[in-house]
């Protein structure tokens, strides 16, 4: 049985519409594998802002938010690997394990059945759906990643989106990899950065039009590059100039279509490019075929991950957490209750994560 009977939540009514402080009731017990979890902390991601923006469409009321660690308050039958007390975090989607890309296509976040949270309405099964709650239910198809000791809710909380993702996505890249470009350095881009280096790649260029942002490269082990344009052309041949036919791999993080053609350009015969950023339909591209066919180019689209994906992140955060300075890529939490503060200034980008706590 659940011991109270409701969460503090913050609900999405509309674009440009302030986030609406409520209660909502609890469900009063659990069916069969789902997980209650009490939020400790969590992190405002690009996405959110773009949905609060009206740039990105979901069903409202809603509560957002995916991006978060909590602890097990209550556990439905069947469950018997996650214990009441558990830090935890979770993949940001609900797959059926049963349907073809489950399956056989080895693509659970492409589930016929999906469910993502902080993307579905209040009226969807018990509406605890998203992060910016006192409270989530975990559905039974959720994977489950207990958090070490060691690793901060502020260092684990990006991981079930951000890291994950680029988990998968260098996976994808040439085991022989010499120089790799990284177009955008958000958090996407600095993880990759860390995901690079850390596996010993030489050159890792990442490029950005905003110094602040450039600022952290390094720390991560990536070479930073001015993307202004009045800046870049210099740029481009420090990149050419570290390799003799053109780089081995390029990853577009920024979201910005108008970048491949200088992708393009920059990669070697052979060479893969990896979209990650575009999640958005102003994603015409600016390619021919004969490009792609000439240079023998392998072309690939991340969206999402497999929950193999959010174990090895949380892993490599283990690994690495005295390696790279992850704490200074999150702001000092705000309470849940000033969320519309939070979203102002993540809103502003002077960090890569704003954080959230109950």
């Amino acid at each position: 049985m659940i011991q109270t009977n409701s969460a503090f939540v913050q609900v999405f009514t509309g674009a440009g519409e302030p986030m609406r402080s409520t209660n909502h009731p609890l469900p009063p017990q659990l069916n069969d594998r789902e997980i209650l979890v009490k939020i400790r902390l969590a992190t405002i991601c690009g996405s959110d802002l773009h949905t609060v923006a009206g740039e990105r469409q979901e069903p409202t009321p809603a509560i957002l938010g995916h991006e978060a660690v909590g602890d097990v308050v209550a556990v439905g039958r069947g469950r018997a690997d996650i214990h009441v007390g558990d830090r935890i975090t979770w993949t940001i989607a609900d797959s059926c394990g049963e349907c073809l890309p489950c399956t056989r296509y080895g693509l659970p976040q492409k589930c016929d059945q999906l469910f993502k949270y902080g993307h579905a309405a209040l009226d969807d099964g018990s509406g605890l759906n998203g992060c910016y709650a006192s409270h989530i239910l975990l559905r039974p198809g959720t994977h489950i990643v207990k958090v070490p000791d060691a690793l901060s809710d502020a260092l684990v909380a990006p991981a079930n989106c951000a890291l994950a993702t680029m988990i998968s996505a260098v996976s994808h890249l040439p085991d022989t990899c010499e120089t790799v470009v990284i177009q955008g350095a958000g958090l996407l881009g600095i993880y990759a950065c860390a995901l690079l280096h850390y596996t010993g790649v030489p050159n890792i260029f990442c490029v950005d039009v905003q110094p602040a942002r450039l600022a952290r490269v390094e720390h991560f082990g990536g070479i930073p590059i001015d993307g202004r344009p009045e800046q870049y052309p210099a740029a481009h041949e420090q990149i050419l100039a570290a390799t003799t036919h053109g780089v081995d791999g390029v990853l577009e993080v920024a979201g910005v279509s108008a970048l491949i053609p200088e992708g393009i350009r920059l990669l070697r015969p052979g060479g893969v490019y990896g979209f990650i950023g575009m999640v958005h339909p102003h994603s015409q591209l600016e390619l021919t075929g004969e490009q792609v066919i000439r240079k023998h180019l392998t072309l690939f689209g991340i969206h999402n991950y497999g929950p193999q994906h959010l174990e090895e992140a949380v892993a490599f955060l283990a690994r690495t957490q005295a390696q790279y300075p992850y704490d200074k890529l999150v702001s000092p939490p705000f309470p849940l209750a000033d969320l519309n503060e939070a979203l102002l200034v993540a809103k502003k980008g002077d960090w890569h994560r704003v954080a959230v706590a109950v």
